[in-house]
């Protein structure tokens, strides 16, 4: 009998760990990436995002130590380290990606938490650069695995807000909650409406006849480092401007349009573009989750269109290769609608695809977006997918 993907899988990480440590892994943690079906950028500004993680994951197959030691190594990265965990933990020259396992060992040590060391051998399927969220996806992954070792207790909206702390204070990416959140509380086959302000969340079922379709673009992202920050602080600037004109409003989670557009002579143009873009998407996000458990075809086209060309005209992250694709996407059989993941710039537009048509909408797209780019994309479907947790490995 031929071997699934999932036991390959298992044999090839296996087997790389005994040729670097000279053993078996004794722990296998998992943790899945994530696609925004709408929310662009509402998370930081305390909105509602509709989230799925997707049967993309992160693996760390794990076995402890005894010597308040954490080493870790890639199967997709060249390079590895080890760290101690007595000290102060400090971000790595040398090897920077394992600064997400680094920065998880230090918040949680910095809340009083005692940790165990690991040897550790991680293992991605989520692309890297595409807005999928791979490091959320590995910064869960060591929170899970160290939750287990040194048996914690955290609960997994604990463990997400430790994780989006370690990416906001030691690696230096100042994210909201979406990406850690959506990767520990995710919940096979559904999507989740998750409410960043209060940290819940609800689920809701996707129509059976919907494949969600991941569409990258294989843009390598040319971010100066500015982008991002200056985004939310122009966000924060609107809702600072907004606040003593009406009582309530601390984010523009609180903002109605109409009280936008009352105040935009107060407001500096950039700063209402921006602002405007965030008050619409975080309305899309509840039109949505409205409308894709009865599968509203023409709520789906609408919202989609209306979402990416905000992010385009008002939020500024889209570039051409982003257009290209959506205009490859527009033109392929099924289509229901598409638009924007992750937060611009390059990196995948998540598309809503009839199930029958999945096939024939892929080869449509890659075709396209070729011949319009020169790039090579990648356009498979995801499934939503469990949350982070241990994997039964026999």
């Amino acid at each position: 009998m031929a071997l699934s993907e999932t036991d390959e899988r298992i044999a090839h990480v296996r087997t790389a760990f005994a040729a670097l440590y000279s053993g078996e892994p004794v722990l296998w943690a998992q943790a899945p990436g994530r696609v925004d079906l709408m929310g662009s950028h509402t998370d930081y500004n305390e909105g509602y995002v509709l989230t799925m993680p997707i049967d993309r994951t992160t693996w760390i197959a794990a076995r402890p130590r005894d010597d308040r030691q954490v080493a870790v190594h890639s199967l997709n990265i060249e390079g590895g380290e080890t760290f101690s965990l007595d000290g102060d933990i400090q971000r790595s020259t040398a090897v920077p990606w394992t600064d997400y396992v680094r920065g998880v060992a230090k918040v949680l040590q910095d809340e009083g938490y005692a940790l165990r060391g690991f040897d550790g051998l991680v293992h991605s399927t989520v692309p890297f650069g595409s807005g999928l969220s791979s490091s959320a996806a590995l910064e869960v992954a060591t929170a899970t695995l160290f939750n287990e070792l040194s048996g914690l207790g955290l609960d997994p909206v604990r463990l997400a807000v430790l994780c989006q702390r370690a990416e906001n204070t030691f690696v230096g990416v100042n994210c909201g909650i979406l990406d850690q959140y959506t990767s520990a509380a995710g919940r096979a086959g559904h999507v989740l409406l998750l409410d960043c302000r209060h940290l819940a969340h609800t689920v809701a079922p996707i129509h059976p006849d919907i494949r969600i379709v991941i569409c990258d673009t294989r843009y390598k992202r040319a971010l100066t480092g500015s982008e991002y920050p200056q985004r939310r602080a122009q966000c924060e600037a609107g809702a600072a401007t907004l606040a003593p004109r009406y009582p309530g409003v601390r984010t523009l989670r609180d903002v109605t349009l109409e009280q936008l557009d009352a105040a935009r002579e107060a407001l500096d143009e950039t700063v209402y573009r921006r602002s405007r873009f965030i008050v619409q998407e975080n309305q899309r996000v509840l039109d949505l989750a409205a409308a894709l458990p009865e599968k509203g075809a023409a709520a789906l086209a609408a919202l989609t269109a209306e979402s990416f060309a905000g992010a385009r005209d008002l939020y500024e992250i889209v570039v051409p290769q982003m257009e290209a694709m959506l205009t490859a996407i527009h033109g392929a059989p099924g289509v229901l609608g598409a638009r924007q993941a992750g937060a611009g710039f390059g990196g995948c537009l998540v598309a809503f695809v009839e199930r029958d048509c999945v096939g024939d909408f892929g080869a449509h797209v890659c075709a396209a977006y070729r011949e319009a780019t020169g790039i090579e994309s990648a356009v498979y479907a995801v499934e939503a997918a469990p949350g982070a947790g241990l994997l039964a490995v026999e």
